[in-house]
């Protein structure tokens, strides 16, 4: 059975539950607090702000209930509010900060080549349907960076009903979406087989689309395989070589470019490997195409950073570190661009390839993931 104390000063409290104990403070409570005075029934948002919560707030009293919640009530309001149990438990704060920079957030699952035997990936016409196999399709994304679909019309435009199984299309300067055609042995040198280097896209955005759609609608060439890379696993692996490089890539800004366009002059100023402040890892930026004159080190510090950087690079191009596939026509993938570096292999022989990208974000993801495990919940507790 759970139990409750209420420290002496009555700033916080211990609540001791099998899986050991955690303390509250009463303000965080306080702010925290459910009922129909302090939060919206229809949509959880506060109906009050910090300001309206006295300042010297504390703990007058605490009670656990037969029905699983814990009853506070607070001086000087003198106001009684229930919490359940096990949502103080899935939002306890009192715990260990990880020591070490570069930590992974729960549900983050780093890959290297020997994803390759499971690559995630879901059919469209079942995704369209919604359900389990979408929630988990959905998962497979947050957990590894990236997922297949396999199934889809090879149409123009159907990338546009991909990003709606979960969110919106991030339009750019180049439009909703762009064309990714390419020519072996072409008549412009814009339609180039050549291969490219593995990279986040748009890096000199501020801030970056966070997803990226590629969907194939054509493919007639030898080669041209597509390629992806978990910059999360490339960043902790500079870590563990070289621990003093891994921070001169997280505290040093990197600056990229783009002006490739009339009237277009992007750039933006970040590392190449974004910590959280508290250490944990957020983000990859490489994109040695966009990449402009880095200003930002100190000029002792300039040599040691490029050592850095070059390595970064030799552990992405690593072949151990990549997951290759061929997208055929009707194909697509989906990958987070703050974490999974793509990358195309050359063309020969003949043939075309043709694909269409656009881009959108994972907040929409995470919604829809999310909303469904909630309305999964509720429905379960009915």
């Amino acid at each position: 059975m759970p139990t409750v104390t209420v420290d002496q000063s009555g700033t916080f409290l211990t609540l001791d539950v099998p899986s050991g104990p955690m303390r509250f403070h009463a303000i965080w409570l306080r702010d925290n607090a459910q009922d129909s005075e302090t939060r919206a029934a229809a949509n959880g948002q506060r109906l009050i702000a910090l300001r309206d919560i006295p300042a010297d707030t504390w703990i007058e009293a605490a009670e656990i209930t037969g029905r699983g919640a814990l009853n506070v009530r607070f001086a000087p309001e003198g106001k009684s509010v229930s919490f359940d149990l096990a949502w103080l438990e899935a939002h306890a704060y009192d715990h260990a900060v990880p020591a070490r920079r570069g930590w992974l957030e729960d549900g983050v699952e780093t890959w290297d080549a020997g994803l390759m035997a499971n690559v995630p990936c879901g059919d469209f016409e079942v995704l369209q349907q919604g359900g389990a196999a979408l929630h988990d399709w959905l998962g497979q994304i947050m957990r590894y960076g990236f997922a297949k679909v396999v199934g889809a019309p090879a149409t123009p435009g159907t990338l546009f009903d991909i990003v709606g199984l979960f969110g919106h299309v991030r339009e750019t300067n180049y439009g909703r979406h762009f064309e990714v055609r390419t020519e072996v042995n072409p008549s412009n040198l814009a339609f180039t087989g050549l291969g490219l280097q593995a990279h986040t896209d748009n890096p000199y955005r501020d801030p970056v689309p966070t997803v990226q759609v590629l969907h194939c609608l054509e493919s007639s060439a030898a080669g041209g395989e597509n390629m992806v890379v978990d910059g999360f696993a490339a960043a902790l692996r500079l870590r563990a070589e070289d621990p003093e490089g891994f921070e001169l890539l997280a505290n040093h800004c990197a600056r990229f470019e783009y002006s490739g366009e009339d009237g277009v002059c992007l750039t933006s100023r970040r590392p190449m490997i974004e910590l959280a402040p508290d250490g944990a890892l957020i983000g990859l930026r490489f994109n040695n195409r966009s990449c402009a004159a880095i200003t930002d080190v100190p000029f002792e510090l300039m040599a040691d950073y490029y050592a850095a950087y070059r390595r970064l690079g030799e552990i992405i191009d690593d072949t151990a570190m990549e997951v290759t596939f061929r997208l055929n026509p009707g194909e697509a993938f989906v990958v987070d661009n703050t974490r999974v570096l793509h990358a195309r292999k050359g063309y020969s022989g003949e043939g075309t390839r043709w694909l269409q990208g656009c881009y959108a974000d994972m907040d929409g993801l995470r919604s829809t993931h999310d909303g469904m495990a909630r309305t999964t919940a509720l429905e379960a507790a009915e």
